[in-house]
């Protein structure tokens, strides 16, 4: 089974997906923001492309436990995506996925040339990693959020 990983930026959405065991996540691509229908049919396309079996998009939340601002429009585009695609998805909680994808790059000897730019696919390997383990039992506080949380209409932003 393949997960494919979102990782819902403002300007930029990084995509990872997992290897057919579900055991190791790489990054897929990096896609510019258009418009939330249009990022969401992206997705679905390439979920379909790669032969997924779920998506999971990276919620961020604040220091209460509740969606931040982005945490919200990640939930609006995954509500999206349910629409675009049969395909099941959940939200994840992401907290601390750029900062993480940033000091693994570091740890892993890239230099800081190498490290500019954008994190986006690889917070989502972060996103998806960390799905993964959790659902081998690596990792016992599950993180998933219920499909209940995922609002039921589309609201613009």
């Amino acid at each position: 089974m393949r997960v494919l990983a979102v990782d819902h930026g403002e300007k930029r959405i990084g995509l990872a997906v997992s290897d057919e065991t579900a055991t190791i996540a790489v990054p897929l691509k990096v896609i510019n923001h258009m418009s939330r229908a249009i990022d969401a049919a992206q997705v679905a396309d390439l979920a379909a492309q790669n032969d997924v079996s779920l998506i999971v998009v990276g919620q961020s939340f604040d220091e209460d436990g509740n969606p931040n601002p982005a945490g919200r429009r990640a939930a609006r585009f995954a509500a999206e995506l349910k629409n675009q695609t049969s395909l099941p998805v959940e939200l994840w909680d992401e907290s601390l996925s750029t900062h993480d994808a940033r000091s693994a790059r570091i740890e892993l000897g890239a230099s800081r040339k190498k490290r500019a730019g954008h994190h986006d696919a690889f917070a989502a390997v972060v996103i998806l990693q960390s799905y993964l383990e959790t659902r081998r039992g690596f990792d016992s506080p599950s993180t998933a959020i219920q499909p209940a949380q995922l609002p039921t209409e589309n609201p613009k932003p």
